[in-house]
């Protein structure tokens, strides 16, 4: 119960630092580009591959501690970094044919679902 616990805190921290810090890079850099998400999804990217390399290679962290981090933390503040560090390890395995279903399927995938939730959510 303490890890769920745990897991809830940390994906609440997550989401509340994603929420803030993309709404402050938007302000500054006024444009219309989602310039806020972008910069919030490529950190995420970066700090979730720092972490689970460090974390890794020198074995500081427990499983548990390191599924709190990555998991809720990360998980909130960004799904991206799951969804590249997932697909970078496809390549890394040379399933190129899985890289391309997992890349393409979910963009291409979830703006037609995401077009269609739109529609039917109006229609409602």
């Amino acid at each position: 119960m303490t890890k769920i616990i745990l897991l809830f805190c940390a994906g609440g921290l997550g989401s509340l630092s994603r929420y803030l810090l993309s709404g402050v890079f938007q302000r500054a850099i006024n444009i219309t580009f989602p310039i806020g998400t972008y910069l919030v999804n490529i950190i995420g990217c970066f700090l979730f591959g720092l972490i689970w390399a460090y974390a890794q290679d020198r074995l500081f962290l427990s499983t548990e501690a390191r599924t709190i981090i990555l998991t809720g933390f990360m998980g909130a503040f960004t799904t991206f970094s799951t969804f590249i560090f997932e697909s970078a390890a496809l390549l890394d395995s040379a399933q190129w044919l899985y890289f391309l279903l997992n890349v393409a399927g979910q963009i291409i995938t979830g703006v037609i679902l995401l077009k269609f939730g739109l529609t039917l959510g109006r229609l409602l």
